[in-house]
């Protein structure tokens, strides 16, 4: 089988959508299926074995520290030259919308999946007028598509509301192998925290942006002396909260990769995660696959994930100082040990495999091969 993947973000980047891109490739090769991706251009044209084609890439006025292609009839021309048997556009957004706009028009199956709340971002870059127009422009995109998938069983309910239709749940997938308590780390420790490793120790890990809501956590600093904080990853808002952090005991790692990310969150006590807006948020699972209890907002994506005082605490965005409450609670190590354990228990199990052959699967599905087909109940997601 032949698999064209067109997406907005792709190696040498790192987030939660090309983590999973990544795994799902390597279970397609093992499958002996054959892959392409196309994305943009940032000087990577190869990823083990597969061919990347690049689109020429240029950042944008809101978000300057990444480069996005747009739309382009180069799209058209790659997509007949490899003649794929499916296509799965990523995102579809900018060079997304011409993944949707060819595949349709040279009769290609397509899968469109959402992974980013970019209408809900409209707020944290103050352009909230354009919500409605923005909805519309995915609505029509992902509408185009043979099949939808999404990331929570939240966020399927929110793209039904919005009339996308035909919408599946992906399901989640962690390296568990990778990630684990034992990946501890005297030396790491001692970096992450400042030299003050006895004390406790939180961490944060994504995309430095508006969105992420990051600067809550200086309340918790301000509150107690027994916290110190770390924050990996890079993005446009860093030299902001750098200024925001100034005078706590905060470090600033920049991106960590492979064994370097996993010692990082096995050295730490507590992983905060104050954001309200996202569509999963990986690094919730990989944190829990490290053994680390959560903070994180209540909500319907987060709720999916955490169980509420087994194996992470989750504090109402609504209610003040309920995020400051809520992480203070982490000083007693007992309670760090307890969810701690809980969280890697409820994740032992889980790996990047299935979450590979569901959508390998919905591809076989949409393309006619072997046999397989949807059932047409939209509220079974994991349904063939």
């Amino acid at each position: 089988m032949k698999i064209a993947i067109i997406t907005e973000t792709f190696v040498p980047s790192t987030d939660g959508v090309v983590t999973r891109l990544k795994a799902c490739i390597r279970y397609f090769q093992k499958q002996g299926h054959d892959v392409q991706v196309i994305a943009p251009d940032l000087g990577v044209y190869e990823f083990e074995g597969v061919e990347i084609k690049g689109v020429p890439a240029r950042t944008l006025l809101l978000y300057r520290s990444k480069k996005f292609a747009l739309p382009t009839k180069q799209v058209k021309g790659l997509l007949e030259a490899y003649d794929p048997d499916v296509v799965h556009v990523v995102n579809p957004a900018l060079v997304g919308m011409s993944g949707v706009h060819y595949a349709k028009k040279l009769g290609y199956p397509l899968i469109a999946s959402f992974h980013t709340q970019v209408p809900k971002y409209a707020d944290y870059y103050h352009v909230p007028m354009f919500k409605g127009l923005l909805w519309w422009y995915f609505r029509k995109l992902h509408n185009k598509a043979d099949l939808n998938l999404c990331t929570s069983e939240t966020v399927k309910e929110e793209l039904l509301e919005q009339n996308i239709h035909n919408v599946h749940v992906w399901k989640r997938g962690v390296d568990t192998e990778l990630l684990r308590p034992d990946k501890y780390d005297k030396d790491m420790r001692d970096r992450l925290s400042n030299g003050n490793p006895d004390k406790t120790l939180l961490l944060f890990v994504g995309r430095l942006a508006p969105e992420k809501e990051i600067e809550k956590i200086k309340s918790v600093l301000d509150a107690s002396d027994e916290f110190v904080l770390a924050i990996a990853g890079d993005g446009p808002h860093r030299k902001s909260l750098e200024k925001h952090f100034t005078g706590t005991n905060t470090v600033f790692t920049g991106f960590l990769h492979g064994e370097e990310l996993a010692k990082a969150y096995a050295s730490s006590d507590v992983f905060v995660f104050p954001s309200t807006s996202e569509t999963l948020g990986l690094v919730i699972t990989e944190a829990m696959a490290s053994g680390l209890p959560l903070v994180a907002a209540k909500s319907g994506p987060t709720c999916e994930q955490i169980a509420d005082n087994r194996t992470g605490l989750l504090y109402d965005k609504d209610k003040p100082h309920d995020f400051t409450n809520t992480v203070l609670r982490f000083a007693d190590e007992t309670l760090r040990k307890r969810l701690a354990k809980n969280a890697r228990s409820d994740i032992a199990e889980m790996g990047w495999e299935a979450q590979s052959k569901q959508v390998l699967d919905y591809y076989k599905a949409i393309a006619g091969i072997e046999g397989v087909t949807l059932k047409q109940d939209n509220s079974d997601h994991s349904s063939l």
